[in-house]
């Protein structure tokens, strides 16, 4: 009898190619914003979501700060923040994030936040006062929001956003037809419709897409159509990353070409600006998009 290998769980995940290799975090920039995020006892996504460029943007000496807690009431399949039932938000995060963010003397401040869909504001007011604290204790930096899908609230849409930041953020995460099994809290089209109430209300709006989760280009093309209608300014692409075992495993890695020519149809197709590459996160190379 021939014996088979024995095939593990582990050698059957895909191997990441030589394009999505980083550095690791290291520096004096980095060590000071390391501190200050401990010293405030602040959340950053960058350590949340296990983003890849957090070496290069805390080295610049940024970082997109994460308001309300870290625990999401939502369970996306491609998230590597804790799902539960979140603590009682602290009233005083608004103020130690200005703080933070003018102790740091960033010219562009990120903010971002988990899902608190349990609360009847959706946490329209921590957010709110962030933007507005931030702006009074720095009033040059310039600010970017990245706000979770307010389930059709659109008077917490609308308290959120007008605190005076200059760009809005909100992530479809993937095409149409995944978001069942990627974000099955969330609905497509309600999220479009999240884009195009921010950009009537006037603010510069912007999106960000995972690629590798198994849509095709032509989703890829129809979802950039639809952006463009909605009012979406600017989008970003970048490399989908499974986080853990237990999350959704990559369908396939998006060749860096293939990314290059994303952006360039994403730019016939009328978006403003598209930031396109295996590494590129939703803040990443921000600081580019406040006048696009």
């Amino acid at each position: 009898m021939i014996e088979l290998p024995v095939i593990s769980e582990e050698s059957t995940r895909k191997k990441k190619p030589d394009w999505l290799r980083v550095k690791l975090p290291v520096g004096k920039e980095y060590a000071k914003v390391r501190r200050l995020v401990d010293e405030h006892k602040l959340h950053t996504i960058c350590e949340s979501g296990n983003c890849p460029n957090m070496g290069e943007c805390w080295g610049a000496g940024t970082a997109t700060f994460m308001i309300l807690g870290n625990v999401c009431t939502r369970s996306c399949s491609f998230c590597a923040v804790a799902t539960g039932r979140p603590p009682e938000y602290d009233t005083d995060e608004p103020r130690r994030v200005a703080e933070a963010i003018r102790l740091m003397g960033v010219k562009h401040a990120v903010i971002t936040s988990v899902n608190r869909d349990e609360l009847k504001d959706r946490g329209a007011e921590i957010w709110y006062q962030t933007v507005v604290q931030t702006k009074e204790q720095s009033p040059t930096t310039t600010i970017e929001t990245l706000i979770p899908d307010v389930k059709g609230n659109w008077d917490a849409l609308y308290r959120m956003i007008s605190g005076g930041q200059e760009v809005v953020s909100h992530n479809m995460e993937t095409v149409g037809s995944l978001y069942r099994r990627v974000r099955p809290q969330a609905k497509y089209d309600r999220s479009l419709e999240q884009i195009k109430l921010t950009k009537e209300f006037g603010k510069r709006t912007k999106t960000g897409i995972m690629l590798g989760l198994g849509e095709t280009k032509e989703e890829v093309y129809q979802a950039m159509d639809d952006l463009v209608a909605n009012g979406c300014d600017i989008l970003t692409l970048g490399q989908y990353l499974q986080p853990t075992k237990m999350h959704i495993e990559v369908a396939e890695f998006i060749h860096p070409d293939l990314f290059d020519h994303y952006r360039e149809e994403g730019l016939k197709r009328g978006l403003k600006y598209v930031e396109s590459g295996p590494l590129v996160r939703s803040s990443y190379h921000a600081e580019r998009h406040v006048n696009v």
